[in-house]
């Protein structure tokens, strides 16, 4: 093989991983990195080895005689297929348990595997939301994707030489974070593609200089085009990487991801609509059957929210990325610092989506199997689509945190720009007698958890008049928070929204957990759930601890969780007031909650129809929109060509109409000398034209422009030219084989070299100065 094809093939896998790059924002983990690098270089080191042993054949094969067309394009096509094959050896030793013949070919077995592994690759695209958790079967699926990338980047920039061809490759991994992730993508997804692009043309120009007459003027062409390639390209990205479209939804099959779907019935924790139906009930519904390994189970977690809206209040934020069941459930804090338990749940009147699970699970296992369950590890929550709990039981294994306050008081603060801190302490601009509560609370206290504490020990201890109580007299400040601060009256929702808050304020990440306490325990052992026992906490996270939960209401003691770093002042002689709730009608209840209240588009199902539909609506045009981008980038170096043509025709002069009909010939590949003579070049490309009515039009061109460079410069039209033209370009595209035609209308070859022609004069200058730099530097 030639020094320059190998040049050009490590050129188009460095590229190839340079464009992989603007896939990072897309993961949430780099796991996904390692498979996809040796993916490409699977695909490098199979094409060098197969075609090292097909120049070695040909030459035993056809000594001193050019290869046969036929058996050149046989070999030219036994490099790619030969690449799939190591591919999928590769993916299928790597990503399936089925075994391979020799260690490098796939079996029909191992093939069969890895087409199921990219099913459930793509069920993850379908379910979970950028940035993904990169689960094998996910990772699986973009390893193929980059693999197949490598193989037609390899095949058009080293067998096909159109390096700016195989340059559109890498738009399409570009465009992956752009049409996944809302807001900005940053820098590396836009720069890395274009430095790719740029890698890319310097090997395909360091290849057509001859090594042996490069001298070092020559020299300093060849790579002062490359370093304004590469200059203008970064530019060009940096500067328009900005100015790109995003989606709004960080979804990565285009739709509304996330915990969507239908709600539950009346006996559901709705997220936005808190549980005031449940609280409020004048007859307990037994909800769920709770059997566990210790005596003093904690709280079992349906589902977090953790965005919060001075007028709105506690509402869910943004879905992270779905796990399947199945998978690896991530344990989100250290095995120390947690036991495990297990526990058998029953779903006796219970009917959500939302799973109640105890917190941390680590495995969940569900009778009749866990299609249309999923985990969100952000959310800490079990969410099914199309899918309910009525008349589900499960098995979970959870890993409960039990930190002791010695090692949550010795926890670091989280570090600026941590996703974790940005995400969790965000508030919106509050009133400030509440950024002066928290301050007068917090001022001098050292560490988080103290800080937390303090707050905590604020609103339970009696002297400060919090009381329970399920009505509450309409406020008059206009804000709610501040209103259950002032009347110091309300419920479980309203302590843990406002301690949530006070937590942010003070500098530490928290969110409101909604879910059960443990309910009461029946003679056989196991612990029977009502309606009664739907409450909310608060969760804070702490660094290599978790989310750690925190309860400030004054609820009996029978009921509440056990959790001894988070103890109250003297809840025991202040024990919850009795509910009041039915003395007043439901309608009114809904108006006065004033931290979750009821969202009018979630008071019945129409609304979860509509939205089903906009957001198959909105799916379908995305999907349409990346069709017509793909189709776009496909068709624009023609489309591109075709505009150049008929400025040229439009000029008319004998200078651009040679022009035309020289850059045809570059996209039919025909071999031509750009220092020969309008003459000498003619005389060659009579030689390819079809028929004699060609030949005399070449003449006619060639006489015509050697006129124009030797003789008087005029510059006027010649109207007698533009037909010669076109029966020269018709006459050269019929004697030119198909695949050439093909190359010559979707991958023109002349393109390059007028981009370069086109660049601004400073542009053109800067390799120069940047060479003649470099030479002063090594003279010193």
């Amino acid at each position: 093989m030639r020094h320059p094809d190998v040049r050009t093939s490590l050129a188009a896998a460095a590229a190839t991983l340079s464009g992989a790059l603007a896939l990072s924002p897309v993961f949430s983990a780099g796991d996904w990195v390692r498979p996809v690098i040796a993916a490409v270089v699977v695909v490098l080191l199979s094409g060098l080895a197969l075609r090292y042993a097909g120049e070695a054949i040909a030459a035993r094969a056809f000594p001193r005689r050019p290869v046969p067309p036929l058996w050149a394009a046989l070999g030219t096509l036994a490099v790619p297929v030969g690449q799939l094959v190591a591919l999928t050896g590769y993916l299928t030793g790597r990503f399936t348990s089925v075994g391979t013949t020799w260690g490098v070919l796939p079996t029909a077995d191992g093939v069969e595997a890895l087409l199921a592994v990219m099913r459930d690759g793509a069920d993850e695209i379908r379910e979970q939301t950028a940035p993904a958790f990169p689960v094998a079967a996910l990772v699986a699926l973009v390893a193929v994707f980059v693999g197949l990338v490598a193989v037609f980047v390899d095949l058009l920039a080293v067998a096909g030489r159109q390096a700016a061809a195989a340059g559109l490759a890498l738009l399409v991994l570009f465009g992956v974070p752009v049409f996944t992730l809302g807001g900005d993508i940053g820098l590396v997804p836009v720069v890395a593609p274009a430095a790719g692009l740029a890698l890319l043309l310097w090997a395909d120009q360091s290849r057509q200089l001859d090594p042996g007459a490069r001298a070092d003027a020559a020299r300093g062409a060849g790579g002062g085009t490359a370093v304004r390639i590469a200059v203008v390209a970064v530019l060009v990205g940096v500067l328009g990487g900005g100015m790109l479209p995003t989606l709004a939804e960080g979804t990565l099959n285009g739709g509304s991801g996330g915990t969507g779907g239908a709600g539950g019935t009346g006996t559901a924790l709705d997220p936005v609509a808190a549980m005031r139906g449940q609280l409020t009930r004048n007859d307990p519904v037994d909800l769920l059957r709770l059997e566990t390994d210790v005596p003093d189970p904690g709280y079992l977690r349906s589902v977090t929210v953790d965005r919060y809206d001075a007028e709105a209040g506690w509402i869910e934020g943004e879905p992270g990325s779905l796990l399947p069941l199945g998978a690896q459930l991530p344990r989100p804090h250290q095995k120390a610092s947690g036991r495990q338990v297990s526990a058998r749940i029953e779903a006796l009147g219970h009917d959500d989506r939302y799973l109640p699970v105890p917190v941390s699970p680590l495995a969940v296992r569900l009778d009749g199997g866990w299609d249309g369950w999923r985990l969100d590890p952000t959310a800490g929550s079990v969410v099914g689509e199309d899918v309910t709990s009525a008349d589900r039981s499960y098995e979970v294994t959870a890993s409960e945190v039990r930190p002791t306050p010695e090692q949550l008081q010795a926890a670091p603060p989280l570090r600026p720009g941590h996703p974790v801190r940005d995400r969790f302490t965000s508030l919106p601009p509050l009133d400030p007698r509440v950024r002066a509560q928290v301050d007068a609370l917090v001022d001098g206290v050292e560490g988080g958890y103290a800080r937390v504490q303090r707050i905590m020990d604020f609103l339970t201890d009696p002297a400060n008049g919090f009381v329970y109580a399920l009505s509450t007299a309409p406020g008059t400040s206009g804000d709610d928070l501040v209103d259950f601060l002032t009347e110091r009256r309300g419920y479980c929702e309203q302590y843990a929204g406002a301690m949530a808050v006070m937590v942010r304020a003070a500098g530490m990440p928290a969110r409101v957990a909604l879910g059960y306490t443990p309910g009461a325990v029946q003679e056989d052992g196991s612990r029977v759930i009502t309606s009664e026992d739907a409450h909310a906490w608060v969760e804070v996270y702490f660094y290599d601890l978790g989310w750690v939960p925190f309860d400030p209401t004054p609820i009996d003691v029978d009921r509440r969780a056990d959790l001894p770093w988070a103890p109250r002042v003297a809840v025991e002689d202040f024990p919850e007031q009795a509910p009041v709730a039915p003395e007043i009608p439901p309608d009114q209840l809904l108006l006065i909650d004033p931290v979750v209240p009821l969202g009018p588009d979630l008071e019945s199902s129409d609304a979860v129809g509509d939205y089903s539909a906009d957001a198959d609506e909105e799916t379908w045009l995305l999907r349409a929109g990346l069709g017509a981008l793909a189709v776009t980038a496909l068709a624009l170096p023609a489309g591109v060509r075709l505009l150049q043509r008929r400025r040229r025709l439009v000029a008319g002069t004998p200078r651009a109409l040679w022009d035309e009909l020289t850059a045809t010939a570059d996209d039919l590949g025909i071999d031509r000398d750009p220092a020969w003579t309008p003459r000498e070049a003619g005389r060659a490309l009579v030689e390819r034209t079809a028929g004699s009515a060609g030949a005399q039009a070449v003449a006619r061109l060639a006489q015509a422009e050697e006129l124009a460079s030797y003789g008087p410069t005029t510059g006027a039209r010649d109207d007698d030219l533009r037909p010669a033209l076109r029966t020269a370009r018709r006459e050269l595209v019929r004697g030119a084989d198909r695949w050439a035609r093909v190359r010559a209308v979707c991958w023109p070859a002349s393109l390059p070299a007028a981009v370069q022609a086109g660049l601004p004069a400073w542009a053109r200058r800067l390799p120069a100065l940047l060479w003649a730099w470099r030479r002063g530097v090594r003279r010193v």
